[in-house]
């Protein structure tokens, strides 16, 4: 990224070690600042060119995911692939934010990008060679992961710095609703590709993708954070310790992170097993699993177009709980679900709640958190995330061995509904709603006061 006179200027900001005062919820419409020019035109060129670049990434997801399936049928080797897919996005992730708050952002992402571009294109001339060893496949992971632990923390925290605050929740929900319309396509591309070719011409689309995505991002204007003086340390532990002191006394950052992990673990984890259900259960045509991803995918489109046009004004709070508890429900169904069709419902109610728990998630982070840790706090939330997610791996892919994935999914879902019922009990779990809620009624009362 290089300074623009189409970026805004970054205001000084005040300490980053202690919580983020809460705005004056009263304050008049006038004192928000006019939107800055421009910001529609680099808005839609920059998701579309990261819509570009995540179709190819969810090709290879998809056909990498069918393949292990297809060629294994083992829980154990889908448990493993989770884990190199993402714990070293954890492990990077810890140096991603601070390196989000220190350097160009938009060059962070172009570099991650063209990275696993690289990678990828390896992994493909090798496979053609007649090289298609588990631990390529697990390596080429390894690094797309990496890429992903740089990617995700500058692109959440690049975001603010696109789009003015009181559009985030809108535009948030529309990439959700782009993105879940590529993962409406990209399933039924991926198995045209993959029955009519091989996993090898998967590859080779993702790395022209790649290309696109990153020729379009270049045309966004999108200045460096400016940090003064008052930022506090400036070296790279510094930050780091920075950034783990404001979450340490930032309630509200700690309930997302806390709720985040939670969810990984119990939800998302036991999911990924849900192709390996489809399998072993209702039989193992390409059809089914993709018809499993369209099934997901068609819930998140509409999903995410009703939190695009409704839920902007709504309380975040409210839909992240709801959608939480939704979740629970969802995968007890899951789990209970003896006829494909049925099957494919719940899986539609799952794509549907996710963009209500994913977006005000998002936003609510963007909204209250000061610009200049905004890489390091989404760097954490990348960590959970990435650690959960190969945790709950860790514990459900090898049961998937020993019970039916149909058992996992109860009971993961009966375990959510315990660990929030318990978390909302206990009084340090509603101290924190309470401060969470403070926080997210001044920006959505002043993203309603604004649109008014």
């Amino acid at each position: 990224m290089t300074d623009d006179a189409h970026a805004p200027a970054t205001p000084a900001q005040p300490d980053p070690h202690v919580p983020t005062a809460v705005p004056d919820a009263g304050a008049p419409d006038d004192a928000t600042p006019p939107d800055r020019p421009g910001w529609v035109r680099d808005t839609v060129v920059f998701l579309s060119g990261q819509t570009v670049s995540l179709f190819g990434s969810m090709l290879v997801q998809y056909a990498v995911l069918w393949h292990l399936t297809l060629e294994t049928r083992s829980g154990a080797v889908l448990a493993l692939s989770s884990v190199f897919g993402f714990l070293p996005q954890a492990v990077v992730s810890i140096f991603g934010g601070v390196w989000a708050d220190r350097h160009n952002r938009k060059l962070l992402v172009i570099g991650a990008d063209a990275t696993i571009a690289v990678t990828t294109l390896a992994l493909a001339l090798l496979m053609l060679s007649g090289h298609d060893d588990l631990w390529l496949i697990y390596a080429a992971l390894a690094i797309r992961s990496a890429g992903a632990g740089v990617q995700t923390p500058a692109v959440a925290a690049m975001v603010p710095q696109i789009v003015p605050m009181r559009h985030l929740m809108r535009v948030n929900g529309i990439n959700a609703t782009i993105q879940s319309a590529m993962m409406l396509v990209a399933p039924a591309v991926a198995a045209a590709v993959y029955a009519s070719a091989d996993i090898v011409a998967v590859f080779f689309v993702d790395v022209v993708t790649a290309v696109i995505g990153i020729g379009m991002l270049l045309l966004v204007p999108v200045a460096t954070i400016v940090r003064t003086q008052g930022d506090g340390p400036t070296s790279y532990f510094g930050d780091l310790v920075g950034g783990l002191r404001y979450i340490a006394g930032h309630a509200f950052v700690r309930w997302v992170l806390v709720l985040f992990a939670v969810v990984f673990v119990l939800i998302v984890a036991p999911s990924y097993l849900t192709p390996l259900m489809v399998a072993r259960t209702f039989g193992p045509e390409v059809w089914k699993l993709t018809a499993n991803e369209l099934a997901f995918s068609i819930g998140m489109l509409l999903g995410g177009a009703a939190v695009a046009i409704w839920a902007a004004k709504r309380s975040r709070i409210g839909l992240i709980i709801g959608s939480t508890l939704a979740f629970g429900g969802i995968s007890i169904g899951l789990g209970v679900s003896t006829n494909l069709w049925v099957f494919l419902g719940f899986m539609f109610l799952l794509g549907l709640a996710v963009p209500f728990f994913s977006t005000p998630s998002t936003t609510v982070l963007q909204e209250t958190v000061e610009p200049e840790m905004q890489g390091r706090v989404f760097g954490f939330v990348g960590i959970v995330m990435a650690v959960a997610m190969p945790l709950g791996m860790a514990v459900f892919g090898p049961l998937a061995d020993l019970v039916s994935v149909e058992l996992l999914l109860v009971l993961a879902g009966v375990a959510l509904f315990v660990v929030v019922g318990v978390a909302l009990a206990m009084p340090s779990g509603r101290r924190a709603l309470d401060d969470a809620r403070r926080q997210s009624a001044a920006t959505e009362k002043d993203a309603v006061t604004t649109d008014a």
